[in-house]
């Protein structure tokens, strides 16, 4: 116990003197709890442990370490800040190290294999973010914690070591830069390779089938050449286009003019859409293959049907876009060959040349009036000449219905020729020929009854309009009025009833008369239907000899 007599400290309460305390029994009892005891000894001072009776005096927490110097801090934030976790090494805090490899491995995971695009923004930001807080972290640590005691032993070497593993990121970063250009380069490879395929499949086909495809490669060669001129496959690209235009031009040089003028004239626009440092020499290198091919296509198509608007536009395109170039000069004498080589053709298929010169005449009808005006007058002075040959050939081939078409339309249309008055003449004979096939046994002339030979006179006994053709030395047809007074016979006139057309009062019934010189001649009755009577066709055989006149009587027989 303290001596009572030694004063009290500066701040302490005096202490009273204690009473003796009980001597302890003889015999610790059986039963019961467990008795506290007390150590005796001075009462506790300042700063010392205190417990209550039965347990230890707590120790007092030790004395914050001295803050750590700066050099040390920085080397273990440097060395967080490579990315590796070091920091957190030599403060041998293992979890955060554990964390920093964690992450760097996320991210070699995110980025491996590299990529044309490179690693996603946000897993970069989201990284670099995380190592300097890292960073950050190892330096406030560091100000506290000493370092590892391997690492304070070397504490020269981990700032220059810390320095020089800074240059881990900043590297592969460079590294995978390169990795990443290498991919994209290999993507633009892959790319190119992919457009050429598309062009050499699409070989062989028209050009419009395939315009869309084309345009879609020249769309890829552009943007490489262009956005990408400095990579191996932007330095490709001129080539490439070289190909492209062999490619698309291959029917001009297989001399398929008709099919190269929708190619060659998307080739000779390539300076609209593609840069011209690298088309190079191909800038209007077109121009003269599409020259020759529109000279051609139109001049070869002319006259072929369903080609008429097709063949003009192809001319008129040369006419217009090149109108200096040979071609151009060539056109109109080209085309006059064209109509004399179909004129040569007129006695072979005359009906199919008149049909050809039509389609030739509508070209030439579409072409610049002022250079081709006496061209189209000589086109028309053949499709004339093509329309009476065609009518005589039909006539010949004993289509009479197709030659009476022909020559009345020929009579029509040509009113002045020369050949009208035959013309009509084929038309009569052409008619009676349908009725009566002698007629067509030779093509009449254009001889008319000219006053000259037999008389022939012809009365109309019937109540309606009656016309007369015929044909034989001369051809062609009368027409007679009505007979008033005059009815329609019985169905069947017998020879023995006593009943004779005609045979009433001359004056009765309306006349004509024919001159006509000896021969046989073919005729054909025409008369409407009435009421009572039917409609008359018939056709009959006169021959007409010398010193002879004749009478013809027109009759009609009832339908009752």
């Amino acid at each position: 116990m303290p001596d009572p007599r030694v004063a009290p400290e500066a701040g302490q309460a005096p202490q009273q003197p204690r009473a003796p305390l009980p001597p302890p029994p003889a015999h610790p009892p059986v039963y019961g709890t467990p008795q506290p005891t007390m150590q005796l000894g001075a009462m506790p001072g300042p700063g010392a442990g205190f417990a209550p009776p039965g347990f230890a005096p707590v120790e007092p927490p030790p004395p914050p370490p001295p803050p750590q110097p700066w050099p040390a801090a920085v080397a273990a934030a440097l060395l967080n800040l490579s990315g590796l976790g070091l920091g957190y090494v030599v403060l041998r805090q293992w979890i955060g190290a554990v964390v920093c490899w964690a992450a760097a491995v996320a991210l070699i995971v995110t980025a491996l294999p590299a990529d044309p695009d490179g690693i996603p923004a946000g897993a970069l930001v989201a990284y670099g973010a995380f190592v300097v807080l890292a960073a950050l972290d190892a330096l406030r640590r560091a100000r506290h914690t000493p370092l590892a005691p391997w690492a304070s032993a070397r504490q020269g070497l981990v700032l220059p070591l810390a320095l020089v593993l800074f240059a881990v990121p900043v590297g592969g970063g460079f590294a995978y830069g390169a990795a990443r250009d290498e991919a994209r380069e290999q993507r633009l490879l892959e790319q190119l390779a992919a457009a050429d395929k598309l062009v050499k499949d699409s070989e062989g086909q028209s050009f419009t089938s395939v315009e869309a495809t084309y345009r879609s490669v020249l769309a890829t060669y552009q943007r490489i050449g262009t956005e990408h001129a400095g990579s191996r496959a932007g330095k490709l690209v001129p080539d490439r286009l070289q190909a492209y235009y062999t490619s698309v031009s291959a029917p001009y040089e297989k001399k398929d003019h008709c099919r190269a003028v929708p190619a060659l004239q998307h080739l000779r626009a390539l300076p609209g859409s593609v840069d011209k440092a690298l088309l190079g020499g191909l800038v209007g290198r077109a121009d003269e293959p599409l020259a020759e091919s529109w000279f051609e296509c139109g001049t070869r198509t002319i006259g072929t049907a369903g080609q008429e608007r097709s063949s003009a536009d192809h001319l008129n395109a040369l006419l217009s876009t090149f109108p200096q170039s040979p071609f151009a000069a060539k056109v109109q004498p080209t085309l006059r060959e064209v109509l004399r080589a179909r004129d040569r053709s007129m006695g072979v298929s005359p009906c199919g040349t008149a049909e050809e010169l039509r389609r030739v005449d509508t070209t030439v009808g579409m072409l610049p009036s002022a250079a081709f005006a006496s061209l189209g007058k000589d086109v028309d002075r053949s499709i004339q000449r093509g329309d009476f040959a065609c009518g005589v050939d039909q006539f010949k081939k004993k289509e009479f219905t197709e030659a009476l078409a022909t020559m009345n339309e020929y009579v029509k249309a040509y009113p002045s020729s020369p050949q009208t008055p035959q013309a009509r003449n084929i038309a009569i004979a052409a008619e009676i020929a349908e009725e009566t096939p002698a007629a067509g046994n030779k093509v009449p002339s254009a001889a008319t009854a000219d006053g000259s030979g037999m008389t022939m006179v012809i009365s109309n006994d019937g109540p309606g309009e009656v016309e007369l053709l015929y044909t034989g030395p001369v051809t062609g047809r009368i027409t007679l009025p009505a007979c008033g007074g005059c009815k329609a016979y019985p169905g069947i006139i017998v020879p023995k009833s006593g009943i004779k057309p005609c045979s009433g009062p001359s004056s009765k019934y309306p006349k004509r008369t024919l001159t006509l010189p000896p021969g046989n001649y073919q005729m054909l009755q025409k008369r409407d239907g009435t009421r009572s009577s039917a409609e008359v066709t018939k056709g009959s055989t006169t021959k007409i000899e010398s010193g002879y006149s004749y009478t013809n009587c027109l009759y009609v027989t009832s339908l009752y």
